[in-house]
């Protein structure tokens, strides 16, 4: 179905090559995964099967890149919408209808297909990606969970034979995603059309078997093989790919991974007796856990509640934040976790200003919150948003992050010192004189990060910060805000990450349906059963590592775990 020749491609606008000697095959009703790190050339492949490269991307091929046996340069890019349904990682790029049923209906019209079948066939799709109580909204009404099933809906709303789909887990729950990579697997099945995902969350996608892995790295394939023979490497380590955290777990009690454990899922996985008695003898080396002094309470928020007003006659308004009592410590780092629309950005955004509470108090170092405007609350309180393009000003990437300092009168000496260093930590050094526009959605995503870290606020609220990162870079940023945190800013995490909960959160507060239903450890939280299915989380496959060993604390287990992470080598390092 797709063959890539000794294919090479280079953008006019850069010097190098993007991708680089690829010879890959992939065979009709295929499921494949690609993976690696950022700026591997995922995207750019990705962009070559789907036309994008030459028509809106231009640039110098090398070599050969047939789909369905004929030569993708010698198409025209509705030759290509016609075998190709691409969704993109960024969903407002993709959106075309003022409604969620025009976006769905947009490939039916254009193909001409007349009522009643259009409205029946849009009612049905809606309906298998569960957005069929928001047929009438505007894609920009909706969460990023729910624009991702939108996206999802209008390419399977037209009959294609090859399905591409760019980090389709970035801004989903944990269990919206489960539902995704399911949904994923049930087309494969019932379509036999060949599908190919890209994605940095490799545990996730494996909650599903897929043919093979195909791993990037500098613009090549650096490994084509099945998911249990690469998790019997470390190539996924050396390439900044973060792999199963029960594979990890494994690895630390010094249990070998080979092929025959089949290790790319905790439902098949095989383990010996000797390998299960050597976790429970790492569990056995569990420290006592440290007690800690009370500490000192920087943002008190009583009695709070939100509610969207709707200007439309045909909807109701919509109560976000219900009865919201919440305390967050001075020096902490806490995640804020929860279903897709359960309240968890609209909290945020109460906190900085851009909306205004019904009713509630909101205290900053004793201080009433509402006596300040935005731009006072932005000194103290700096707010990094779930997408980058609604954040973004500027033109290029210095004068992007640089925006913040100078607006507050920081010399222009300081200016650059603290600039350069926040791209530095943010992987984005070498791109200081880059057009933002060049750049891809997870490198725009960490623009914004660094934009809010040069002016150090005395609390940063980051929503989904690892989103589209590799695990390279998503170490580099948690380390960074570690640092940070350490010197005493005050660090919260909106994120649908529970490997970033696990590892980084002291605390962790769950929400849904506009209430917060639990604030405990995350260790605590991702094994409560009761907890996870409320808020649409996802029970940590440590968990289930722990039981497979015949563990009993399971909770203890995964703290240990976290333990372990924070005191190994790699955190010890400085940056």
């Amino acid at each position: 179905m797709i063959t890539f020749k000794n294919f090479a491609f280079k953008y006019n606008a850069q010097v190098d090559y993007t991708l680089r000697d690829i010879n890959l095959s992939i065979k009709p009703g295929e499921k494949v995964l690609i993976a690696g790190p950022s700026g591997c050339g995922k995207s750019t492949m990705i962009h070559c099967l789907n036309g994008l490269i030459p028509f809106s991307f231009e640039g110098e091929k090398q070599g050969s890149l047939t789909i369905d046996g004929k030569e993708t340069w010698d198409m025209s890019i509705f030759e290509i919408s016609k075998k190709v349904g691409t969704v993109l990682q960024d969903q407002d790029a993709q959106f075309i209808g003022l409604t969620v049923a025009e976006d769905l209906a947009f490939a039916l019209e254009n193909d001409a297909v007349g009522e009643p079948e259009l409205h029946d066939r849009v009612k049905a799709i809606a309906d298998v990606v569960n957005i069929g109580t928001h047929l009438l909204h505007s894609p920009q009404e909706l969460s990023g969970g729910q624009k991702q099933r939108v996206s999802l809906g209008g390419v399977m709303v037209d009959d294609v034979d090859i399905l591409l789909f760019d980090e389709p887990l970035a801004n989903l729950d944990p269990e919206t995603g489960k539902k995704a990579i399911e949904l994923i697997d049930e087309i494969h099945k019932k379509t036999g059309d060949t599908v190919i995902i890209v994605e940095h969350r490799l545990e996730d996608v494996l909650w599903r078997p897929v043919d093979r892995i195909i791993l990037m790295d500098k613009g090549r394939i650096v490994m084509d093989t099945t998911p249990d023979e690469l998790l019997s490497t470390e190539i996924l380590k050396e390439t900044g790919v973060r792999e199963p955290l029960y594979v990890t777990a494994l690895k630390y009690a010094g249990v070998k991974i080979t092929p025959e454990m089949k290790a790319s899922s905790l439902d098949t996985i095989v383990l010996s007796e000797d390998d299960k008695e050597k976790v429970r003898e790492w569990f056995s080396t569990a420290l006592p856990a440290a007690s800690k002094n009370a500490p000192d309470t920087i943002l008190d928020i009583k009695d709070l509640n939100f509610t969207y007003r709707s200007d439309r006659s045909d909807a109701e308004d919509h109560q976000a934040l219900k009865d919201i009592d919440f305390e967050l410590y001075k020096g902490e780092m806490m995640a804020v976790v929860g279903r897709n629309g359960a309240g968890k950005s609209t909290f945020s955004k109460v906190i900085c200003g851009f909306e205004t509470p019904d009713t509630g108090t909101m205290l900053l170092n004793g201080h009433d919150l509402s006596d300040l405007s935005i731009k006072e609350r932005a000194d103290h309180i700096g707010y990094i948003m779930q997408n980058p393009n609604q954040m973004i000003s500027k033109t290029m990437i210095f004068d992007e992050v640089a925006m913040g300092l100078r607006n507050r009168g920081v010399s222009e000496e300081e200016v650059t010192e603290r600039v350069n260093d926040t791209l530095k930590v943010c992987g984005l050094w070498p791109f200081r004189n880059w057009p933002i526009s060049a750049l891809s959605y997870g490198q725009r995503k960490r623009v914004t990060i660094a934009a809010i870290m040069s002016i150090e606020p005395e609390i940063m609220i980051l929503d989904e910060p690892t989103a589209g990162q590799d695990y390279r870079h998503y170490t580099e940023i948690m380390e960074f805000l570690r640092e940070l945190n350490a010197c005493g800013t005050t660090v919260v995490l909106i994120t649908h990450d529970m490997h970033l909960m696990l590892e980084y959160a002291e605390r962790s507060v769950v929400f849904s349906d506009g209430r917060i239903i639990a604030c405990d450890s995350a260790a605590n939280i991702l094994t409560d059963e009761d907890i996870i299915r409320r808020a649409s989380l996802k029970e940590t496959s440590l968990y289930g590592l722990s039981r497979i060993c015949g563990i009993e604390e399971g909770q203890a287990f995964v703290s240990h775990f976290i333990d372990f992470e924070r005191r190994s080598e790699r955190h010890a390092e400085p940056l």
